[in-house]
């Protein structure tokens, strides 16, 4: 029994420590608390004395989680989040949502979602926070970096996570410019990529080259494509093309302004892949707050209306 008391006192110093793991930073987490740096590390040392194990490894460049420490934040991340949400709403009005809401996004998705989201969002919700990190990666770690949601395509989503369909079905589409095809000729089938100039792709977590998928009928190519001009961002990468330095693969979501004015002329469509649609996935139903779950209504409503 004593022992379930000085747990449930460990709270704060839970709360604390869930701060530093999501930035991976003492004072980073003392900015967001609003208390000092010294609190912060001194609430972790509690804790870890508590449980008798050491929870972060901390050196002069970073702080990461132990073992020990992952474990706590898997277990115990959301619903010390929900928890903290349910105190802040405690003293609001009635029918007053309050809380954060934090989102991953690629950049290609930003105007497509999020900028005619967020402002009907804000106006009805001005007490819930947006926090949204525009990041071009694979994986998202939920539990660890404190994410609420992400915009993903399908093939990246885990089977543990809740889909919501944002948009219908698009391609990716193999372009250039007008000048750069008129020099450098039109490929005519997927081999043809490897004598063109292309704009490459770099993800951010990794070093390997994007390789462009083409498919038609039950076929599939990945094509290591090549070129002088490799980047990770997707606006960079479509000026450029534009601009008529080489071929690029982007989603028609981003380019349909370009497309329809002849800014840029789609090639090689016959073998353009098709993706599902962009989805918004979290983790489980368990762990969607009243914030989140408005920000998913109003993401949808505002999007039908599109």
């Amino acid at each position: 029994m004593e022992s379930s008391h000085r747990h449930q006192a460990a709270l704060p110093q839970l709360s604390m420590f869930l701060a530093v793991a999501r930035h991976r930073s003492f004072s980073a987490a003392a900015r967001e608390l609003g208390v000092s740096t010294s609190a912060v590390s001194h609430a972790v040392r509690q804790l870890e004395e508590l449980l008798r194990v050491v929870l972060l490894h901390r050196t002069t460049r970073a702080v990461t989680p132990t073992d020990a420490g992952a474990r706590l934040i898997e277990s115990a991340g959301a619903p010390v989040k929900l928890a903290l949400e349910a105190l802040a709403s405690a003293n609001a009005q009635a029918g007053d949502v309050t809380g954060r809401v934090k989102l991953s996004i690629s950049q290609g998705a930003v105007p497509h979602v999020l900028e005619p989201v967020v402002p009907v969002f804000r106006q009805r919700y001005p007490r819930v926070s947006l926090e949204v990190v525009v990041e071009e990666r694979f994986v998202v770690d939920f539990v660890a970096e404190g994410y609420d949601a992400a915009f993903q395509v399908t093939e990246v989503i885990a089977r543990d996570m809740v889909q919501v369909r944002l948009t219908d079905p698009f391609k990716y589409f193999v372009v250039g410019s007008p000048s750069y095809l008129a020099k450098h000729g039109t490929p005519r089938k997927p081999e043809d990529l490897l004598q063109h100039e292309c704009i490459t792709f770099r993800w951010p977590t990794g070093d390997a080259l994007y390789a462009w998928e083409l498919e038609r009928g039950r076929r599939k190519w990945r094509i290591p494509v090549r070129g002088g001009l490799v980047t990770n961002n997707l606006q960079f990468c479509i000026s450029m093309a534009e601009a008529g330095l080489g071929l690029a693969y982007i989603a028609d979501l981003s380019m349909k302004d370009r497309l329809s004015d002849g800014r840029l002329v789609a090639v090689l469509q016959a073998y353009s892949p098709s993706e599902p649609g962009l989805f918004l996935c979290y983790p489980s139903r368990a762990q969607r707050s009243p914030a989140l779950r408005l920000f998913i209504e109003t993401t949808q409503e505002v999007l039908r209306r599109k």
